[in-house]
Parts: C-alpha cells; structure tokens; sequence
C-alpha cells in the first residue's frame, strides 16, 4: 500500500475534478491539513493529500449513494494505504465510518469549515481572506441562510472531536487558507 505524493494526488484530483469551485475547496482543505498536520506533529505529506483528495470523486459521483464510497473503490484499486482511504470514507457523516484518527478528526473537522470561510471571504467587499475574521465566521455560521449547504452541526461539531475551541479552531483555518490565497482567489 502506498501513499501518493502531491503530484500524484493532483493528477488524480484533476482527473475526476474539472469544476473550479471544488478544486479550490480541495486546496483549501489541503492547506488545512497540512497546518494541523505541523501544529501535531503528523505527517504533512499524507495529511495534504488526505485534504486534496477528500472530494476527488464528488463531481462525477454527487449523491450520498455513491460520495465519497465510490472514491474509496478507486483509491484501492490503485492501491493507496487504507489509512487514507479510511479518513476519505469516515469525512462523511452518511457513511457512517467512525472517526478514529487524529487524521479522520481533523479531516472532518476542516471540510465544511473551509466551505464556510470561502464564504464569507466572498461576502466581504474586498473578496479576500485577509479581511476575514474569527468573529465574521461564528456571525455567519449562526446565520442559517447565508451558505445554506454548509453543515453546521459538522463545523461545530469537528473542532470538539479534536479538544480544540471553536474559535482557535476557526483561527487555524483561517491562517492556513490564508497561505494560499492566491490560488484561491481569495
């Protein structure tokens, strides 16, 4: 069982994912993976590529019937560690994976959140992550019909799991998807 570099979790992304707005999620939730991988002490290599490919399949494989199990079917056949397919099948509430790990918590705990954070950013007049604040974030989470898809019982929910306070949590995602903003375009 291997564990695909970054070059090789893009090519794969990319393969099953052309719509922009699901690329930039995949490199937001990266990028969050990848800070709590360092604030840890885990492996940044695996936690990146555990982000950037959490949603590879959805494009082509929406609904709860087949995302993300469908995905989880394609990283085994070509023979990626179970740790990694594990947290892709566990980010999923409807699949009813346990969530075990450090890596299948923390996971969880950025999905929805980087979806609300690139939310908000877009709202701002200057449409960038750098006016974003912790504040504006728990505003608008409390605000059920500003970003109606993005589940707030998760949100609130993941950074419990990780012992971590909402508003430490929110910070650390922040900063994180503050280091790519560019690609973002945020």
């Amino acid at each position: 069982m291997k564990i695909p570099n970054r070059d090789e979790a893009w090519d794969l992304l990319t393969q099953y994912t052309t719509n922009d707005a699901l690329l930039k999620h995949a490199l937001a939730v990266e990028a969050a993976m990848r800070h709590y991988a360092r604030v840890f002490g885990e492996d940044e290599t695996l936690w990146g590529v555990v982000g950037l490919l959490h949603d590879f399949d959805y494009e082509k494989h929406p609904t709860p019937e087949e995302h993300p199990s469908k995905g989880a079917e394609i990283l085994r056949s070509l023979d990626y560690d179970e740790a990694l397919v594990k947290a892709v099948l566990s980010h999923a509430r409807h699949t009813s994976v346990p969530r075990d790990t450090k890596l299948e918590r923390t996971l969880f705990a950025v999905d929805e959140l980087c979806g609300l954070i690139t939310a908000v950013a877009l709202v701002r007049p200057s449409k960038r992550l750098e006016d974003v604040r912790v504040k504006s974030v728990k505003k608008k989470l409390k605000d059920r019909a500003f970003a109606r898809a993005v589940n707030r019982e998760d949100i609130l929910e993941g950074p419990e799991a990780l012992g971590i306070d909402l508003d430490a949590h929110i910070d650390h995602v922040i900063t994180a998807m503050r280091g790519i903003s560019e690609e973002l375009g945020l």
